[in-house]
């Protein structure tokens, strides 16, 4: 099946300076993501689209086969994602008069996720034909259980309350917090009725220990000391 790999990564990273293209154990850090689709074998052209030359500049270096200029409204700190992915995969489509049905959206700023997470995560999605698959790890809180808000009146509740209360963790339903490392739409889903959640998405669950999002300084550190720890084996095997 023919399919398109989309990373997005804006330059103005307000959390970890210029984090897309800050070098991580020796490269830059959105290369991590290229690298981890080229040795998957899975895509037809992996795409790179930003706001920065410079982070397409270093796209083209890591062997991204196009980049995409980003328009500044998509780019801006308050910007929704999915808009600069379709842009990305109209651009690409429209250059190469093709389309693909399968899109594959990485986060440059999940450096820890896999190969084999991006094969099996993309199986997942075509051996249960859904229209889209998000990621995530095993939620730290329940919303059953020790995840509380805060209501109008300033008091505090639990976020999500069952007929019949449960007294342990385990007995709650299984949730899980999104990851942000990889997204695959059916093209016509994307384009057509932009979502993150419709009522057959799938999740493929990762480890905690793969599912850090760079956000911020403290984030940078933790995803170091990760990939230390994987003993100089390379952060995409």
């Amino acid at each position: 099946m023919s399919r398109l790999c989309t990373i997005c990564a804006r330059g103005g990273s307000k959390g970890v300076e210029n984090k897309n293209v800050r070098e991580m154990h020796g490269k830059p850090l959105i290369a991590y993501s290229i690298e981890q689709a080229k040795l998957s074998g899975l895509f037809d052209y992996i795409a790179v689209s930003s706001d920065s030359e410079d982070i397409l500049k270093t796209a083209l270096q890591w062997g991204a086969d196009f980049v995409i200029n980003r328009p500044l409204e998509m780019a801006q700190d308050t910007s929704a994602k999915i808009p600069a992915i379709q842009h990305c995969v109209l651009q690409v489509e429209a250059e190469l008069k093709i389309s693909f049905p399968v899109i594959v959206d990485l986060d440059a700023t999940s450096p820890l996720r896999t190969v084999d997470d991006l094969i099996q995560a993309v199986r997942l999605f075509e051996q249960e034909d859904v229209s889209n698959l998000i990621t995530g790890m095993p939620a730290r809180r329940s919303p059953y259980f020790n995840l509380v808000e805060q209501n109008d009146a300033g008091f505090i509740t639990l976020s999500k309350r069952l007929n019949n209360p449960i007294v342990r963790r385990q007995d709650a339903p299984k949730c899980f917090d999104m990851n942000a490392s990889i997204y695959i739409w059916k093209r016509e889903k994307l384009i057509n009725e932009p979502a993150v959640f419709y009522p057959d998405t799938v999740l493929y669950e990762m480890p905690e220990e793969r599912s850090v999002d760079i956000d911020s300084p403290l984030d940078w550190m933790i995803v170091e000391l990760l990939m230390s720890a994987r003993k100089g084996e390379a952060s995409y095997d």
